[in-house]
């Protein structure tokens, strides 16, 4: 998508801190962080939101999911516990029109989130 950051991102036209990438995900760290560990795992596929999951696609947000566990074994948050969030849609706090996945850890979160 012409004006999706995230589609920027994963073109390489806006930098990143990267962790992860591979030929279907990028992961990198979030510059405004909630949490010490605090990384967002995006498709490289332009996928407007948790919507637009189908049959087609499903694939790649299970294999986001695989990333995430590689993730939180590297980041050392494994163990101690982590939180995986999507927001979807405007009253639901999605401020991205690319579906994405906030990997937070490295404190004792809290619930509710706000």
């Amino acid at each position: 998508m012409e004006n999706c950051i995230f589609c920027k991102i994963v073109g390489g036209e806006i930098p990143c801190s990267k962790i992860y990438e591979d030929d279907k995900v990028l992961a990198f760290k979030d510059i405004n962080p909630e949490a010490p560990v605090h990384i967002l795992v995006i498709p490289k596929e332009h996928i407007q939101s948790a919507n637009e999951i189908n049959e087609k696609n499903s694939h790649i947000v299970a294999h986001i999911f695989t990333v995430v566990n590689k993730i939180a074994e590297e980041q050392g948050i494994k163990e101690s516990g982590y939180r995986i969030v999507n927001n979807c849609g405007d009253h639901g706090g999605q401020t991205v029109g690319h579906i994405h996945f906030h990997v937070l850890g490295g404190r004792n979160l809290t619930w509710p989130p706000g």
